[in-house]
């Protein structure tokens, strides 16, 4: 049977700054041996452009096409679903890949017909998730769009809050439930399926969250391969999510890959 491959990057490929001892050579594999795969990552800290120049300075050639983000998703989402000015809590960086998207002025607090939550890091504020929970209330028809449920990630000095626990406090207080456009939802693993044109019974997820990667992929009926990198904690094989695979890391997975297809 083909196989392809969604493979998560901050935590798989490279934590940080620093590129994961055997990833490039995994990549160049993968590349020679004409196995489809995407990168599917909730990175919504930077656009695909700079994403791909990360790789690029890391000795990996990719094309835009092979990477989906959140914002991608989110942006396709909003061009079929929405009419009127989104208001979009994203880096600035990010708001290329939603150049497109009409976006309400920063100042407003009214006015929104959507309201985009990502990962703004040390930008959060107590009057920056007002000003959400405000243009909320105020229209309360206007979806919540999550750019993923991350609940944190490992940068180079520990742990970091991601999307989820902002987008949690939203929903507690407006009574709203956040459409999620990343992972784990299951529109966006449908919308990666399809990107590689293959059923979920083909495709492996790789990630190093037990929850967003593992647990998402294996809701629709993805496979689910840990590796033991990035966020990845021991107490994460006593999640109550028990992955298909586990390895030490994505180097090991062109022996894994070739084994069980022999």
């Amino acid at each position: 049977m083909r196989r392809g491959l969604l493979i998560d990057l901050d935590g798989v490929l490279y934590q940080g700054e620093e590129l994961i001892p055997g990833a490039r050579a995994v990549v160049s594999w993968l590349q020679s041996s004409d196995i489809p795969f995407l990168f599917v990552t909730n990175t919504t800290s930077r656009p695909r452009r700079l994403i791909i120049e990360k790789l690029q300075s890391m000795g990996m050639e990719v094309s835009e096409h092979s990477i989906i983000t959140p914002v991608f998703a989110a942006s396709l989402w909003l061009k079929q679903n929405v009419q009127g000015e989104a208001a979009l809590f994203i880096p600035e960086a990010t708001r290329e890949d939603m150049q497109d998207i009409p976006s309400l002025d920063s100042g407003r607090e009214e006015g929104a017909a959507a309201v985009v939550i990502g990962d703004l890091g040390t930008q959060w504020t107590y009057a920056t998730l007002n000003r959400a929970f405000r243009l909320l209330m105020h229209n309360p028809s206007a979806p919540l769009l999550a750019l993923g449920m991350t609940r944190y990630w490992r940068a180079e000095d520990g742990l970091r809050l991601d999307v989820a626990p902002f987008v949690r406090a939203l929903e507690t207080a407006t009574d709203k439930k956040a459409i999620v456009l990343g992972k784990p939802s299951a529109d966006f693993f449908g919308m990666c399926l399809s990107m590689l044109g293959m059923e979920a019974g083909q495709v492996f997820m790789v990630g190093d969250d037990i929850r967003s990667d593992i647990g998402g992929a294996q809701a629709v009926g993805i496979w689910g391969v840990l590796v033991r990198t990035g966020k990845f904690q021991e107490s994460d094989l006593d999640s109550g999510i028990d992955a298909d695979v586990i390895l030490n890391s994505i180097a090991q997975l062109p022996d894994w890959l070739e084994r069980i297809q022999a």
